[in-house]
């Protein structure tokens, strides 16, 4: 009896650690769905992008690659030659509780310029468009929203021609595209191109900077 006892007892306790460890499971996703969400930009060079994303207080990753075109798993030098119709691309992971979406759509249209059509200063092709990949309907009225409002009040000279699509796929730029910024701020580009883009940026939202 003993023995049987005590295995009843081992199988209780098994089935009660069982369930802790769901309970345990699903407490985590509902928390990890409530306070991360993903938004994904191209706006030129996405070294450019990724290095400002990245210093947004709220902003837990961002990464480069391509999205938007129809070839599976580019590679770099398939993009740079606009044949794909994949635009360099950045996916942020963002906390909303720290940082909503339309003020991530307010620094993409400040740190680029959404009205030259397929190019961004001397980067010019499809490949370098201004584009938002909405990943839900939520974030697509947001962007018509803010684009309707930046016409209205004429903040630019002329149209916008940012692309609101729907996301697809994203596929991660070689690694040597990470962090590009911070690997390599000696580089020409980052010293002539990067760095002053960078420098206003910080300057304009200081206050929503990492610490």
């Amino acid at each position: 009896m003993n023995k049987i006892a005590s295995i009843i007892v081992i199988l209780i306790v098994s089935l009660i650690n069982i369930h802790a460890q769901n309970s345990k499971k699903m407490t985590l996703n509902t928390t990890y769905n409530n306070s991360i969400a993903t938004a994904t930009f191209a706006g030129g060079c996405f070294w450019c992008t990724e290095a400002i994303f990245q210093e947004l207080d709220g902003v837990k990753s961002v990464v480069s690659g391509f999205t938007g075109g129809t070839v599976k798993n580019p590679a770099y030098r398939e993009v740079v030659t606009g044949r794909t119709g994949h635009a360099e691309a950045i996916r942020i992971t963002y906390d909303p509780n720290k940082i909503s979406y339309k003020e991530l759509l307010a620094v993409f249209f400040s740190t680029h310029n959404p009205t030259t059509l397929n190019r961004q200063g001397y980067d010019e092709g499809t490949q370098y468009r201004s584009a938002i990949f909405y990943h839900n309907e939520s974030q697509k009225k947001e962007a018509e929203l803010e684009i309707a409002t930046l016409t209205a009040a004429k903040v630019f000279d002329s149209e916008i021609v940012t692309e609101v699509k729907p996301f697809n796929v994203f596929y991660l730029a070689e690694d040597y595209h990470q962090d590009y910024y911070s690997n390599n701020k000696s580089q020409p580009y980052c010293q002539n191109v990067i760095n002053p883009k960078l420098q206003k940026f910080l300057k304009k939202y200081h206050s929503k900077i990492k610490v």
